[in-house]
């Protein structure tokens, strides 16, 4: 059998707000993703996967769902989305679309419906239970915040759950009719010709029953970064079940938010649960190299053997590397982490050009996560608008627009948005790469180095040294230079030397 494409595909990641817009607007929208879509082409990737767009009442920008089965219109209509889906499979894109299972918007008909009377027939359909007004059922704590994860409603004088926001009830996955509904949900997407989901906080969906307390050293964490129940394997094995029904390899790629790479390896089940895990120490591992090898020899030692890894390095909760890092050479360098690591690599859009984090003033968060930097809209010109037709968008531009922008990227071929594209392409035409095997090399002191191994075993193997030094290093390998982190020797022998936050790609001699 052929190996599935989303083990080959590079994955772009598209906040909508944040994106593109059609409409002379400060907020993104689907149109404004569907003009833009040629840039994605030149880029060079596979996958596209969009944040919620969802009707909502933007409490947490999407992520509160009142509609699954409809477009805000913030963001367009279900016509924009069909012909966005159209355009995406026109240039050979495939389309993924955020699931958000785990709960929903406060003003959701459900929700509506549940928290109307205790005898309505969707009262089950949340997380309800007994108590009194100053005493919430446990000591889980929400996300976001340091507030207990129940509210209380005085009406019906009982507390719901909520991992996140009060503004997001938990679903109860316990209630079969929930299973159905958001089975219902998958169906209305799969059957418009979605390619599959990235799903929110999949492991949140299962919940111990017995609600039992955060244990006392782990109390103050928020239960979103420790929900990890039996329960929840069950669910995400039915939600494969019908990914699995439909045909053209549909994909489930779900947001695992468990700080241990052990615990996010059984999420792939035995092959019969998630097809893709988000694996995220990574995002909170700092440019060091003995961290890193660590990282990758526990991404091969838990996830290997039960699935096939990803990697990512930003995303729209996260501060972008670019800032992390600290300067521009550690995220070119970083480039080859993500491209050159065995599994799937997931960009966040304006990482390949080389993004910080925007400066926020207080008067302008938004947020309550904290999150506003990461999601500054991309700028597209260095004319004041940005490509936007506002100067003024939902947020701050992020620092360096007028330079740091596509139109001056993609002009530029020593631009950190060229390294992405040499990359991707060398990537995609390497078997070795995409899909060969890995082997930690032993170089010492702070390089992380690896072998690709060709899956054909005809030797045409890849070798990537990451320089995490502020020193340069020598390093005793031959071989071809194929993509160097500051361009430098391109096409001609490796002389054996990585500069300092530096990295290359080679092409070993025999």
């Amino acid at each position: 059998m052929p190996e599935p494409w989303w083990r080959r595909a590079v994955f772009y990641q598209i906040y909508p707000r944040s994106f593109a817009t059609s409409r002379n607007r400060p907020t993104g929208d689907l149109p404004g993703i569907e003009q833009h879509l040629d840039h994605l082409n030149w880029l060079g990737v596979d996958a596209v996967w969009i944040s919620p767009f969802y009707r909502s009442p933007q409490a947490d920008f999407g992520y509160d769902v009142a509609d699954h089965c409809d477009v805000d219109p913030l963001f367009g209509d279900l016509e924009d989305f069909d012909r966005l889906l159209a355009a995406c499979h026109a240039r050979g894109l495939r389309l993924l679309v955020d699931l958000v299972p785990n709960h929903t918007s406060d003003q959701h008909p459900w929700f509506l419906a549940s928290r109307s009377s205790r005898d309505d027939p969707k009262r089950d359909w949340y997380i309800w239970r007994d108590g009194t007004p100053d005493t919430p059922p446990n000591n889980w704590v929400a996300a976001f915040a340091p507030v207990p994860a129940w509210t209380w409603d005085e009406a019906t004088e009982q507390w719901y759950l909520h991992l996140f926001l009060p503004q997001q009830p938990d679903l109860n996955w316990a209630n079969p009719e929930v299973v159905e509904a958001m089975h219902g949900v998958m169906r209305f997407w799969l059957d418009r010709g979605v390619d599959g989901f990235r799903i929110d906080v999949v492991h949140g969906i299962g919940k111990d029953p017995d609600l039992p307390d955060t244990p006392p050293e782990l109390v103050g964490l928020p239960q979103a970064v420790l929900n990890d129940t039996p329960q929840t394997h069950e669910h995400i094995r039915g939600m494969r079940r019908l990914a699995d029904s439909y045909d053209g390899d549909r994909v489930l790629l779900g947001e695992v938010y468990l700080l241990s790479t052990e615990r996010v390896a059984t999420y792939y089940g035995d092959g019969d649960e998630l097809h893709l895990a988000f694996n995220f120490p990574p995002l909170h591992t700092p440019w060091d190299a003995a961290r890193w090898r660590q990282q990758i020899e526990d991404t091969a030692r838990h996830i290997e053997p039960r699935g096939w890894p990803t990697w990512v390095l930003s995303n729209h909760d996260h501060v972008r590397h670019r800032s992390r890092y600290g300067s521009e050479a550690r995220a070119r360098a970083a480039t080859f982490l993500l491209l050159g690591l065995r599994g799937t690599p997931v960009l966040y859009a304006g990482e390949e050009l080389g993004l910080e984090d925007a400066e926020v003033p207080p008067e302008r968060v938004v947020d309550p996560g904290g999150r506003d930097g990461c999601r500054a809209p991309i700028p597209w010109t260095g004319a004041p608008d940005h490509g936007w037709g506002v100067t003024d968008a939902w947020l701050p531009w992020p620092p360096d627009a007028d330079e740091r922008n596509v139109e001056a990227q993609v002009a530029d071929p020593s631009s950190i948005a060229h390294l992405y594209r040499r990359l991707i392409a060398v990537r995609k035409a390497s078997p070795a790469l995409q899909l060969g095997d890995q082997e930690l090399l032993d170089l010492g002191g702070d390089l992380v180095a690896w072998r690709r191994t060709s899956p054909a075993g005809d030797g045409d193997d890849r070798v990537v040294v990451v320089n995490m030094g502020a020193e340069a290093a020598r390093v005793d390998l031959s071989g071809t230079v194929l993509v160097a982190s500051d361009g430098e020797g391109e096409g001609e022998p490796f002389t054996g030397k990585v500069g300092p936050d530096s990295a290359v790609l080679l092409r070993p001699a025999p």
